[in-house]
């Protein structure tokens, strides 16, 4: 088909093979050999390594495994092994996929469109600068920058890693969730239109979530998620020698301390692009207005 072979980037958690074969020992590695799933819910947050989680979605998005034969697993390895929260918990996430299937199912093109499936009208913005930054991990917020780098190198991100960037985009900078939710289909490797689109929809605010304006506070899942700072590390070299708690905040280091550290903000690793907490404030506002004038226009009287 004139395709190039992708290119292996050995920081990748994982090298995922396509097929059947592949993804029956993937399980069979993960839930027998390896004997991970009796801690699932305790590692399913990580960032950093091949284990932390299933890494089933691949194929899963591809049909080259059935959630029904996972599910079986699963009970397989609740008589065989343990019963507890981790295998409950596995079966959980498949339901999860499953709700984002009949969501699609029901909505239609709804789950694409900008007002999303709520159909709240907010004023998203187009800055193609800022969108770019955020695409290649340059806004200057180490935790989003680390996961925006590891899915363009490699195709994959955690499920804590997408839920964050996704708040970032929405939440701080107020972009066209459409464009986050059409970059992740351009690169993941487990590709899932509903689970995709419907997952952004939530993290927009205008799917499935009637609780308003949620979002991530970065700096703590960055401190929650990664105290050490390894996975930053991992994907952003440039902030190797920042010791401790001050890689989470780079952009507060003072001018001495960048030349300790040999990271010069602005020259070798960005700024922050915004104030966390000032850029939260404005977007609620947008967000808060935007639900205000949807629900006068539904108890407006039609004549």
């Amino acid at each position: 088909m004139g395709l190039a072979p992708p290119s292996w980037d050995e920081r990748a958690v994982l090298r995922f093979r396509g097929g059947e074969r592949e993804g029956l020992k993937r399980l069979d590695r993960y839930f027998w050999q390896e004997d991970r799933l009796k801690t699932y819910k305790e590692t399913r947050n990580g960032l950093l390594g091949a284990d932390y989680s299933s890494k089933f979605s691949p194929w899963l998005a591809l049909g080259s495994l059935s959630p029904r034969y996972i599910y079986e697993q699963v009970q397989g390895y609740e008589e065989q092994r343990v019963k507890n929260d981790s295998t409950y918990w596995l079966i959980f996430e498949l339901i999860w996929r499953d709700f984002f299937r009949f969501m699609a199912a029901k909505h239609g093109d709804r789950l694409f469109r900008l007002s999303g499936l709520q159909g709240i009208e907010i004023p998203w913005q187009e800055d193609w600068e800022r969108c770019e930054r955020w695409q290649w991990g340059k806004t200057g917020y180490p935790l989003v920058d680390a996961n925006m780098r590891e899915i363009g190198a490699t195709g994959f991100m955690s499920n804590r890693g997408r839920q964050n960037v996704a708040s970032f985009l929405t939440k701080n900078l107020g972009i066209n969730w459409q464009i986050g939710a059409e970059w992740f289909e351009s690169l993941l490797v487990d590709y899932d239109v509903c689970s995709n689109w419907g997952n952004w929809n939530y993290t927009a605010g205008v799917g499935n979530d009637a609780r308003g304006f949620r979002y991530f506070n970065i700096l703590k899942q960055s401190r929650d998620y990664d105290p050490k700072g390894e996975y930053i590390k991992h994907w952003l070299p440039e902030l190797g020698q920042i010791p401790g708690d001050k890689i989470h905040e780079p952009g507060k280091l003072t001018l001495e301390e960048q030349k300790r550290y040999q990271v010069i903000l602005g020259v070798d690793y960005p700024r922050p692009i915004v104030d966390f907490s000032k850029s939260l404030q404005a977007n609620e506002a947008a967000y808060n207005a935007a639900i205000a004038r949807s629900q006068a226009s539904a108890t407006r009287p039609r004549f």
